[in-house]
């Protein structure tokens, strides 16, 4: 990714020229190495020579639109931070994209400097959510906490399904597992989550709050329409039963 002084490397895919200009024109003002695709095509092959640490993704493009394209990378480029640009009101677009894989989303038009802070606040949260170098420990040492049959790694900050390959989550929502794993049986309304997600540099609204459980769930319940690990509490919030899945 060149001189390792340089600032972040983005990845714009946009099929409005006029909007990737401006975008590479204010972030590249603002520290960042900014690569312009216009469709996915180009984005996948930009991405081929050199993975961004944050990708802008519209919607509505011609041909392969910003889901599919979010899915790939997601799936390819797990650490890669994701905010997709939807059309204003259009709740649906968030949900789905929220659902893929996108960390954030902002809604067209936006403000800048909006967007700037979005961008600065989810590549923090990436940061802080990196797995620190492998200490030469035993890996009985690490500090797990089951969710059912999955095991959240504390240590790693990864998520191990019961046979121990990784399942793929995103760095709010390891911080989130990891806040139900501090308070085990007790029902979290969200105010509180939302408090403690703050303090923790995830930038997180009420609406994404239940839209993140509910990947979760189908992450690491057996039923996630029937949950019994991460439960609804009527009027409350959510509460992480650590014995539920002895219940499914």
């Amino acid at each position: 990714m060149g001189d390792a002084r340089a600032g972040p490397m983005m990845l714009v895919v946009d099929d409005e020229p006029e909007l990737r200009a401006l975008l590479a024109e204010y972030f590249g003002r603002h520290g960042f190495i900014v690569c312009e695709a216009a469709d996915a095509a180009a984005a996948r092959a930009a991405v081929a020579e050199a993975a961004p640490n944050v990708a802008l993704l519209d919607v509505h493009m011609p041909g392969e639109d910003g889901f599919s394209l979010s899915r790939w990378l997601r799936a390819e480029h797990p650490g890669m931070g994701q905010l997709m640009l939807t059309t204003a009101g259009d709740q649906v677009d968030r949900i789905v994209g929220l659902e893929v894989g996108a960390d954030d989303y902002v809604t067209k038009p936006f403000e800048l400097r909006e967007l700037l802070a979005r961008v600065r606040a989810l590549l923090r949260r990436l940061e802080n959510g990196r797995a620190a170098p492998a200490a030469p420990a035993a890996a009985s040492n690490s500090r797990r906490i089951a969710f059912g049959d999955c095991q959240l790694d504390l240590d790693e900050r990864r998520l191990l399904a019961a046979d121990g390959s990784e399942i793929d989550i995103t760095a709010a929502e390891y911080e989130l597992l990891a806040l139900f794993a501090r308070h085990p049986n007790r029902p979290l309304n969200r105010d509180q989550i939302m408090e403690q997600a703050h303090k923790r540099g995830w930038d997180v609204f009420d609406r994404s709050i239940d839209l993140r459980v509910m990947r979760l769930r189908r992450k690491i319940e057996i039923h996630p329409d029937k949950p019994a690990v991460i439960r609804t509490v009527r009027n409350v919030g959510y509460v992480f039963v650590p014995a539920g899945a002895n219940e499914q």
